[in-house]
């Protein structure tokens, strides 16, 4: 059934009696940019998690932490939002995970960027690592923006992906500047592969060279992870905000919200009435370790009970919403959808302000991935 989610997180046995089915309701239950209809056939069991885990190697140099438990939970949500991205990215949206069913090399390839060791892209270890250059001691919890900050910095390594993580600050979207940093071969102006000098130049850029991908849709155009950071409010969310906020989910292009304060992040996947819909990473399992064959047991980053639901109004204001655009046309149809959200509701501009500005009036500068990866 194409109505199973995508999303991420996993669930502690001792907790499964905490969970409830969703009530019946005509209300539409909005899922990472999709529309299901409970009495239809919705079903909350396909769910590629990334839940807190313990007994992994110590973070970092063999003299840190062997768990992440009561400080993990706002990089576990990182972990779980970027997933989705990599699965929009490799797999497409509409997969979905069958158990038991032989899967495809690339989902393979997802699983490994997130086992818990050092070697992992998006291991718990690179994030821990890597947010100390962020001012954060290993074992520190992180806020939204410091996680969106370090999973900007490790995608760099990120060779296979080739995604562009772009973190948008003061609620500002910078169009040119996007699209400067998901297409730097091409000289912006001209649509082509350009020396610095105006000259024409042989393509190059990621894997084999950008212009020569041309048989994939994204040839000339990096994958876009595009995560705002927001702070709707001091101690509670505006209630302002809390219809756009919604709208942000029904964009085709949703990878769900994070958010959360110290001991209590979540990863926000949707909305169905006055509720929001999410995962929970406060769960503590051993570390998945991979078989003699380079297999990923994968049953315990799939749940199979409904996620949790909230009140809207209970959301913490600290927040960071994330998209993202496989293609230029897909980057384009959310500038056009979000200026659409604000030319109908008034409050927008404290939570998305699309705005297109030249290189030269307010682009920040260009970021300079640090070569020394975390561990």
């Amino acid at each position: 059934c194409k109505s199973c989610i995508s999303a991420t997180l996993t669930y502690d046995t001792l907790r499964f009696g905490e969970f409830e089915d969703f009530p019946e309701t005509s209300d539409p239950v909005w899922i990472l940019g999709k529309e299901f209809n409970l009495f239809k056939c919705i079903q909350f069991k396909c769910i590629q998690p990334i839940g807190v885990k313990v007994m992994f190697q110590c973070v970092p140099g063999g003299t840190g932490p062997t768990s992440d438990t009561g400080w993990g939970c706002m990089l576990r949500c990182g972990q779980m939002i970027l997933g989705e991205a990599l699965i929009c990215r490799h797999l497409g949206r509409d997969w979905r995970w069958v158990r038991g069913q032989p899967q495809k090399e690339e989902y393979i390839s997802i699983l490994n960027a997130f086992l818990d060791k050092k070697d992992s892209y998006y291991s718990l270890h690179q994030i821990a690592q890597m947010g100390v250059g962020e001012g954060k001691s290993i074992g520190q919890w992180y806020g939204p923006n410091t996680v969106a900050q370090v999973l900007k910095k490790l995608a760099v390594f990120d060779s296979w992906s080739r995604l562009a993580v772009h973190v948008a600050m003061d609620n500002t979207v910078v169009i040119e500047e996007i699209k400067r940093l998901c297409m730097p071969w091409l000289d912006y102006g001209g649509g082509a592969c350009a020396d610095p000098q105006g000259g024409m130049s042989e393509p190059n850029g990621c894997l084999e060279g950008a212009c020569a991908l041309a048989e994939e849709e994204t040839a000339l155009w990096k994958p876009l992870v595009l995560l705002i950071p927001l702070r709707l409010g001091l101690s509670d969310i505006n209630e302002a905000y809390i219809e756009t906020l919604k709208q942000c989910f029904q964009l085709p292009q949703s990878l769900g919200v994070i958010g959360g304060k110290p001991n209590s992040a979540h990863y926000f996947i949707g909305y169905v009435g006055e509720e929001l819909i999410y995962l929970d990473p406060h769960t503590t399992q051993p570390a998945v370790e991979p078989g003699e064959d380079g297999q990923v047991p994968d049953d315990t980053y799939h749940c199979q009970h409904p996620p949790c639901r909230m009140h809207i109004c209970q959301i913490d204001p600290s927040i960071a919403v994330g998209f993202f655009c496989r293609t230029e046309d897909d980057f384009d149809d959310w500038c056009a959808r979000v200026r659409k959200v604000c030319r109908t509701n008034t409050h927008t501009h404290g939570l998305l302000n699309p705005t297109d500005v030249t290189l030269s009036e307010g682009v920040s500068p260009p970021f300079l991935p640090s070569m020394s990866r975390g561990c």
